[in-house]
């Protein structure tokens, strides 16, 4: 008896491990892993391309043969082109059932000239309303582009050409539902959604230009099938076989975190669209007679490192004023500043600081920049943790102001903060106190932004006050060797304080007449 239990023991753990290889497959062409389940008209799969039309009479779709769970599915995607406003193209994965997953990537059209936006979703247990949408940031529509869905028992993650722009961790301990018990099988759509697509259903669909087009190819799963409620365990197994398991995958790394993160994702503007531009990881800034232009960051924090590459106006820039600054929107703000005041031509740029506590500013201190800050991009970081404020340029500190709330000296630790960005006539007061305005035969005046870069504690309201704070190692900026520079970081902002600062606010007498604010007796590094 023994060893006929033996037997059959050996026996099941080879179907198992059978089972197991066969979970993890790379399919090598579209049409042998798909077929058409609706529209059969007006599809035509050839070899690895798939192309789905929409035109009056009805739009087309097409599915996997197989379901799966856990896993990457990468399909590369060209989408209609021109005037594709109404239209939806779709690719995503769901399990069916009322209770259904699904995750999803839907591209909403618009009129000629109009970027797409790249609607991103995700449901668990039939309930959804969980989107974030995306300009793209280049044109989807002139080639084809790589879009992954990666879903392992820890997260999920959409990437675009290899880049992430959205993550959704599993929580479900704390009691939010993650969807890693039903088998999804991959969609793919181009259908008629004029009464919602394009601002809100507002702008339909022109039908002079049927047929839409949409071509898929390449279609990757490299997934583990779904084999029945036996793959709810089976495919969750951290094995060589289950790479999606691996600690590798579940989380980004800096570098995948630092590309999430950057402008597109991370910026919108907020005033002068027809006079801003953004791509990708580039800001394009314009004043012209009619405007400036400016934005602000989707997110608020409290505490971090907050990183810009900025370009600044050429040539005869008197008059304008190119702002990188955060700020919260009481009455009583707490705001900290990099503005860069522009000149005539052959004339340094001012870079003028300030901080305001509680409504309150005036604490301006101004430099000549030490090179030509329109010739290349330039870093400009404000690093702000409970100790100290530090102003940042090209990595070298320039100005420091300390924490001294004990004191009586206010402090801003308690207001989030947006991070903005503008460009701006400021004729009235900007290059020699007003007296020199700007010359509109120069313009357009345009600064180039890039690769913002927020290592930031995400407000999450009043309770942030205190996470953001704790010292803990998310909270990287509170360890020890950020509450004061290093005597070589010292040494490099007494240089630079020396050689090109041109005013201070705690050296101005006539202004205070003696009776300086607080901060200016107490030191600073």
């Amino acid at each position: 008896m023994a060893k006929l239990i033996d037997f059959n023991s050996l026996v099941l753990m080879i179907i198992a491990t059978i089972a197991l290889f066969h979970s993890y497959v790379v399919i090598g062409m579209t049409s042998s892993s798909m077929y058409v389940n609706w529209g059969a008209h007006h599809c035509k799969l050839l070899g690895d391309d798939l192309q789905l039309v929409l035109d009056k009479s009805a739009g087309s779709g097409a599915q996997s043969k197989r379901s799966f769970l856990f896993g990457s599915f990468e399909m590369l995607i060209k989408l209609v082109p021109n005037n594709s406003a109404g239209t939806v193209t779709t690719y995503y994965l769901s399990s069916t059932g009322t209770k259904h997953d699904e995750i999803d990537f839907e591209f909403l059209g618009n009129i000629s000239g109009q970027p797409y936006i790249i609607h991103t979703n995700i449901y668990t247990q039939g309930v959804g309303n969980r989107e974030q949408q995306f300009y793209p940031w280049f044109d989807p529509t002139a080639d084809f582009h790589n879009y992954t869905i990666h879903w392992n028992p820890n997260t999920v993650v959409w990437y675009i050409n290899s880049i992430p722009i959205r993550v959704f961790r599993n929580y479900q301990a704390k009691g939010i539902s993650f969807p890693n018990k039903q088998g999804m099988g991959v969609y793919t759509s181009l259908w008629n959604a004029d009464d919602w697509a394009t601002r809100g259903g507002l702008v339909k669909i022109d039908w002079t230009n049927a047929p839409f087009i949409a071509t898929y190819r390449k279609f990757r799963p490299r997934a583990c099938y779904w084999n029945g409620p036996m793959s709810i365990s089976q495919c969750a197994i951290p094995t060589k076989t289950n790479w999606w398991s691996s600690p590798l995958y579940n989380k980004l790394s800096a570098h995948k975190l630092g590309q999430m993160n950057s402008m597109r994702n991370n910026m919108y503007i907020n005033w002068g669209s027809h006079n801003s531009w953004m791509q990708g990881d580039d800001l394009q800034l314009v004043l012209d007679q009619s405007s400036g232009s400016g934005v602000q960051s989707k997110g608020t924090f409290l505490f971090g490192s907050i990183e810009m590459q900025i370009k600044l106006v050429p040539g005869n820039s008197a008059g304008t004023v190119t702002a990188y600054y955060l700020s919260s929107t009481a009455d009583k703000h707490d705001e900290i500043d990099f503005e860069f005041l522009g000149n005539i031509s052959g004339q340094p740029y001012i870079i003028h600081t300030n901080i305001f506590t509680q409504g309150a500013g005036g604490r301006e201190q101004q430099f000549y920049p030490w090179f030509d800050p329109t010739a290349d991009y330039h870093n400009y970081t404000i690093h702000w943790n409970p100790n100290a404020v530090v102003w940042y340029v090209d990595d070298i500190p320039i100005r420091v102001y300390k924490n001294y709330q004990s004191q009586g000296i206010p402090y801003p630790n308690t207001q989030a903060m947006g991070v903005y960005s503008s460009l701006w006539n400021a004729d009235s007061w900007a290059t020699r106190g007003g007296l020199v305005k700007c010359d509109w035969t120069n313009a357009p005046f345009i600064a180039k932004y890039r690769n913002f870069v927020p290592r930031a504690c995400a407000w999450n309201g009043p309770i942030s006050i205190s996470q953001c704070a704790a010292q803990t190692p998310n909270n990287w900026y509170t360890a020890p060797e950020y509450n004061q520079l290093s005597y070589a970081k010292q040494g490099q902002m007494e240089w630079v304080r020396n050689n090109y600062m041109i005013y201070d606010y705690c050296k101005d007498t006539k202004r205070f007449n003696g009776q300086f604010p607080g901060e200016c007796f107490k030191p600073q590094f």
